[in-house]
């Protein structure tokens, strides 16, 4: 995989100066290694830290019946408590620029996986919902900064392959997210039937995953505004102190930072929302479908199997869709096919839930793929580094607010309605908007040139 992504030239809106600037900028880590080596392990940062970011969810989905027995939670509680994670990537999110311009991209990420693994190993064991939630908090808030800085480290070192490496780390992204729905269940019984042993191995991962990043922390930004430093400490507006030569020994061009008001874009607007409507159908998913598939009397550990097969969809997907994204002028279409996925989906979730369980997760895994369609938007929608960190950032925090009354609306609509009807009433409803604004973020326009002062 990793020679085919070597070779690969993929259409992005990078200018071939920043193309050449991103080729030859790398600074070994500790000035021993390979620039080869540093890449290396730079992939590998990026496909561990990919794995971290969803499990702290679909394992807590793949067991809310047992944890919502052991705190006494209501249904309304629980939908308070799918609703989390968006709320915290919504605020966590939008301060991940100004951390990574302090301190460099990698070391926040490397202190994201800490707070991961710090927040998965205390939150079984707080005693009460309030902890949980507290704990949960911790672990979602180095989830949300790892979110924002990806795409911007992908941009800035790989900007000819945005579609590969989005692809790789989007794939990491479902590995992670349909290993935990699908083993928790049978891990927890090999562990005695504990919810919190279940819950807390996940910790173990992210430990791993801060390894790599290790080398990386001790770079950081040195002067008030140098800009957004990459995994490396490289700065990616151009005001480095140090400017590589390319092979044939000339400099590159500088990458001058635009001046933006984000919020001047429709581009911008139509992403943001399009990133929101998906994460609402994603969390509804992974904090909800295991229960949907319990209601209708699939076994737990089924149930569990059959949301890991949803999420698992997004492992071969998440590598074509960005690739096949980054070769089309519109992304629409492909906002389309996966709009329809969805709501046949849904259809069959609510006609036969159980007799066609396999077939409406299959199609659903198909739906979320919008998720790394979203972020090759955020690549292929802005032309700078500078440009992808605020779009980033704004679409990823917006996006996540908007996502946030989703899950706690269908809790609180199976609660009071006492059945599934009306909340796949509402996934399906909101499948409709999703499917125009993603057609609309899909369109071949940059933030710079409708955003620039």
């Amino acid at each position: 995989m990793m020679g085919l992504m070597a070779v690969e030239e993929t259409r992005t809106m990078t200018p071939p100066t920043v193309r050449g600037s991103a080729a030859h900028d790398a600074r070994e880590p500790g000035g021993t290694t390979t620039r080869a080596w540093t890449m290396r392990l730079l992939v590998l940062g990026i496909v561990l830290s990919a794995l971290n970011l969803r499990p702290a969810i679909t394992s807590l989905g793949a067991l809310l019946e047992e944890v919502r027995d052991g705190l006494g939670m209501s249904g309304s509680v629980a939908g308070l408590l799918t609703s989390v994670p968006p709320l915290c990537f919504a605020v966590f999110g939008v301060t991940a620029p100004r951390l990574a311009r302090r301190f460099g991209a990698g070391a926040v990420v490397c202190a994201g996986m800490v707070a991961i693994a710090a927040g998965l190993l205390l939150r079984p064991y707080t005693g009460g919902t309030a902890g949980f939630l507290a704990a949960s908090a911790l672990a979602l808030m180095g989830i949300a900064v790892s979110n924002v800085l990806m795409p911007v480290i992908v941009k800035h070192w790989f900007p000819d392959r945005v579609g590969s490496m989005t692809g790789l780390y989007s794939m990491a992204l479902a590995l992670g997210t349909s290993l935990a729905a699908a083993v928790t269940v049978p891990l927890t019984d090999a562990l005695g039937g504990s919810w919190q042993s279940g819950l807390a191995l996940w910790a173990g991962l992210a430990v791993a995953a801060v390894l790599p990043w290790l080398p990386f922390v001790r770079r950081r930004v040195t002067a008030p505004g140098a800009g957004v430093r990459d995994a490396a400490g490289t700065a990616t507006d151009g005001r480095s102190a140090t400017h590589a030569q390319d092979s044939a020994g000339t400099e590159p061009a500088r990458e001058e930072p635009p001046t933006l008001r984000i919020t001047r874009s429709r581009t911008a607007w139509a992403l943001a929302v399009f990133f929101g409507l998906q994460a609402t159908a994603a969390y509804i998913t992974m904090g909800w479908m295991a229960q949907i598939f319990r209601d209708a009397g699939v076994p737990a550990g089924t149930a569990g199997l059959l949301l890991a097969v949803t999420m698992v969809m997004g492992v071969p997907l998440a590598f074509v869709i960005p690739r096949l994204a980054t070769r089309l002028p519109h992304q629409g279409p492909i906002v389309l096919a996966l709009g329809v996925c969805g709501l046949a989906g849904y259809a069959g979730l609510y006609l036969a839930p159980a007799a066609g369980a396999w077939a409406w997760a299959l199609l659903i895994g198909v739906a979320n793929c919008a998720f790394p369609l979203a972020l090759t938007m955020v690549g292929m929608r802005a032309r700078t580094g500078p440009g992808v960190a605020q779009l980033s950032a704004f679409a990823q925090s917006t996006g996540y607010l908007i996502s946030i009354p989703g899950p706690l609306l269908v809790g609180v609509l199976y609660q009071h309605s006492g059945g599934w009807g009306l909340p796949i009433a509402l996934m399906s409803a909101l499948m409709i908007p999703q499917m125009v604004v993603g057609f609309l973020a899909g369109r071949d326009r940059t933030v710079e040139d409708e955003a620039a002062r």
